[in-house]
């Protein structure tokens, strides 16, 4: 086990956590690598250059403004989406990039910021490197990065999945059946083992805080996405419809059967309408899926009799082991295996979570996983125009209702003939045979067969 809960829900912002907070960290890294080694003051130009996947949709994923911010030195967790708008109109008027550390250096825009749509790194389809130059246009510093999914960032040289990297946690799990051994070894529900292995990194306390500092962002988002009207950024003219869509619920009532459901898939669009505009959300395990985990906390919350801050905490803690399972035997990057590594994995994590909020057992729970994944297999990623938009909006809002199908079989049915670990398995060997075209490039699908607006 090499990933904590907190490295999988992350905060940031929007569109996408592999296209737009990756690069962010990247591009901050790339210049506190340099200033750490007292080479800033001789810095006067730098060189930022996307390749595969970041270059086919980085400018609909914000990969361009990631990057601008990131050298500037913000962070993802912490910069107000609100200033966003005026640190890069600055930048783009007065042609002067401050880095973080404060070194002012001369930006060109078509100069330094260049995407190589016909290229591809070899490690993986998000590459991009960095150059520093000096007054001379000698080169000072280059490194080459990857944005692997999930907002993780790895340098190259270093392994993407680092073996030596364990966690020291009492419950140490590689696959679906390792956790399940260990939690019937220690007699724990998959939430209580995850709850012990985060309390072995940190207090119990801060463990307990943060969960529901995430939860809190999480429902700011839907919040924030149910109220805010307007057209979503990027040119496709997709207008907001979760504000009009609650309206609607709202004045119609009780009564309706299918209510519940309603609520549900309205709750996810509002947290990736959110997402689209560039908005705060948590990587749950990406931006692009962003919606899902929310959206299936919220009906936990507000639907399930006796719901409560416990309950909540054990839906995230489940949900994480599940996703950690993906972040670590397969991918969650759409530009590797399509949106079955994103939407799928979400639905997966959020079947799992909320049969650990109802007390379901540690069974029940991985089959509900299992149920999850296993009807996205060989989901493609086409978004059109290269916009976290159509179809990932909507997809989010099917995810979330699948995901509380999953959970309500999973506890109805008992025994499973496909294993977590099998449909893991499967899902990243289809997505490594997916044509790359069909994986977050804008090339085929959706993409191409639907013209903008």
């Amino acid at each position: 086990m090499r990933t904590s809960v907190f490295d999988l829900f992350k905060i940031g912002i929007g569109p996408s956590s592999s296209h737009t907070v990756g690069p962010m960290r990247a591009a901050r890294r790339f210049v506190a690598e340099i200033e750490a080694a007292a080479q800033l003051e001789a810095v006067e130009r730098v060189v930022s250059e996307m390749f595969g996947s970041l270059a086919l949709t980085g400018i609909g994923h914000g990969t361009d403004r990631a990057v601008l911010l990131g050298l500037s030195g913000e962070k993802p967790e912490d910069i107000d989406p609100n200033a966003i708008p005026r640190i890069l109109e600055t930048i783009r008027q007065t042609h002067q990039l401050r880095l973080l550390g404060g070194r002012e250096i001369a930006f060109e825009e078509a100069r330094d910021l260049l995407f190589h749509r016909d290229q591809r790194l070899p490690a993986h389809p998000n590459g991009m490197r960095f150059s520093a130059f000096d007054r001379a246009g000698n080169l000072i510093a280059s490194s080459v990065f990857y944005s692997i999914g999930g907002g993780f960032i790895v340098k190259e040289g270093e392994p993407i999945s680092p073996e030596s990297a364990a966690l020291p946690v009492p419950y140490p799990f590689s696959s679906g059946a390792e956790l399940l051994t260990q939690a019937d070894h220690a007699g724990l529900p998959i939430w209580q083992l995850m709850l012990e292995n985060e309390s072995a990194l940190r207090a119990q306390s801060e463990v307990c805080q943060r969960l529901m500092h995430i939860w809190s962002v999480m429902n700011a988002s839907i919040e924030r996405g149910l109220i805010t009207e307007g057209i979503l950024p990027g040119g496709l003219n997709v207008r907001r419809r979760a504000p009009r869509l609650w309206r609607k619920l709202e004045e119609r009532g009780a009564g309706d059967p299918l209510g519940v459901m309603d609520r549900v898939n309205v709750f996810a669009m509002a947290v990736n309408e959110e997402n689209a505009a560039g908005g705060r959300v948590v990587t749950a395990p990406t931006n692009g899926a962003a919606g899902l985990v929310p959206a299936v906390g919220r009906y936990y919350l507000d639907f399930v009799p006796g719901a409560n801050e416990e309950g909540l905490r054990r839906y995230l803690l489940t949900a994480a082991a599940i996703g950690i399972l993906y972040k670590e035997n397969a991918s969650i990057s759409g530009a590797e295996v399509g949106c079955q590594g994103e939407v799928g994995v979400a639905c997966s994590m959020a079947a799992s979570g909320l049969v650990g909020a109802l007390d379901g057992s540690n069974r029940e729970a991985e089959h509900a996983a299992e149920i999850g994944m296993e009807h996205h297999l060989g989901m493609t990623c086409d978004p059109i125009g290269g916009l976290v938009q159509i179809p990932c909006i909507e997809r989010n809002a099917f995810g979330a209702v699948k995901a509380i199908n999953a959970a309500r079989m999973a506890m109805q049915e008992g025994e499973h003939k496909v294993s977590l670990d099998q449909v893991i398995e499967t899902m990243y060997q289809t997505g490594l045979d997916m044509q790359s075209r069909y994986k977050e490039t804008a090339l085929a699908g959706l993409a191409v067969n639907v013209k903008e607006c």
